[in-house]
């Protein structure tokens, strides 16, 4: 094959069709548990995290809601994902080798927020959230009714097995936050023969990238289990998290109803949600409390 505008303009429609097929087949889990905030600017904060709103009868002024500095702030973070061609494979008209690789990299670029946003559901607990506490923990500081005493509250029950997650998703502000800075959604090219790349290691590259970052939002929402999956831990977390009390002891009104598991914990919770029957014939008061989530990334 003679290298040529042409030819190089048409090897980058195949590849870009071939990163466009791996971007659209490909499926992505985190929307369920994160929230996807667009970002326009290096670092975004969150300081009214700490700021719940509340109604209350209208007696006198109005109480202004201001938002609480906590300081809790995401930067984002570049990430690229890059194909080297070798030239040998355009003269010897060796391309077709390549599309998997690039419909393999879109994939990649659709699922990588997934990897993100679970990688960081798996340090939960040694990870701080707005209020300074790690995200899964026993001591999460909140005010009580009588607005004077702060008392501790927990959205874990620790253990050492293998995680799994309870969560309600179904508010504005999902447990977890994906910041989206710059999507991962583009092929972009150095084939130019004069390039750097390929003049110095005959080496045309393709090649995506983007910016982004993950966090945390309210703890209140999502119950942390490192303990045996099985149907007492699981009512304990349901009523941990039904509880939920924001400050001046107003009720959340959280109603978990995903259950958050890596691909080995899946029978277990099918077990628990899904058994309409258990014990040889007594009925599962947990059957269709939930649905279940399975995970490749908690694997």
């Amino acid at each position: 094959m003679d290298l040529n505008t042409t030819t190089l303009q048409s090897a980058n429609v195949g590849f870009s069709a071939a990163f466009a097929r791996g971007l659209g087949s490909a499926a992505s889990m985190m929307a369920s548990v994160a929230t996807i905030v667009p970002s326009t600017t290096k670092t975004q904060e969150y300081g009214w995290l700490g700021k719940a709103p509340r109604f209350r009868e209208w007696v006198g002024d109005r109480i202004i809601n201001a938002m609480a500095k906590h300081g809790y702030a995401l930067t984002n973070r570049s990430f690229e994902n890059t194909i080297g061609v070798d030239r040998d494979d355009f003269e010897d008209d060796n391309l077709g080798v390549y599309a998997p690789l690039f419909e393999e990299l879109g994939s990649a670029a659709a699922t990588f927020p997934d990897e993100l946003v679970f990688a960081l559901l798996k340090l939960g607990w040694t990870t701080k959230c707005y209020d300074g506490q790690f995200f899964f923990d026993t001591d999460h500081p909140v005010i009580g009714e009588d607005g004077q005493t702060v008392g501790s509250v927990a959205n874990t029950d620790g253990g050492a097995g293998t995680p799994w997650f309870l969560m309600d998703v179904s508010r504005p502000l999902k447990p977890l936050i994906y910041q989206d800075r710059k999507k991962f959604n583009k092929l972009v090219r150095m084939d130019k023969e004069d390039d750097a790349n390929v003049f110095n290691r005959k080496e045309f590259q393709y090649g995506s990238d983007g910016r982004c970052q993950v966090g945390f939002g309210f703890w209140q929402q999502a119950w942390g289990s490192k303990q045996t999956l099985d149907a007492a831990h699981y009512e304990a977390g349901r009523v941990a998290l039904g509880s939920m009390k924001g400050d001046h002891g107003r009720p959340l009104g959280i109603v978990p109803r995903l259950l958050v598991v890596p691909p080995s914990l899946e029978g277990a919770a099918n077990a628990i949600v899904k058994s309409v029957l258990v014990n040889g014939g007594e009925s599962n008061k947990w059957a269709g409390t939930a649905e279940v989530l399975v995970v490749p990334w908690l694997a």
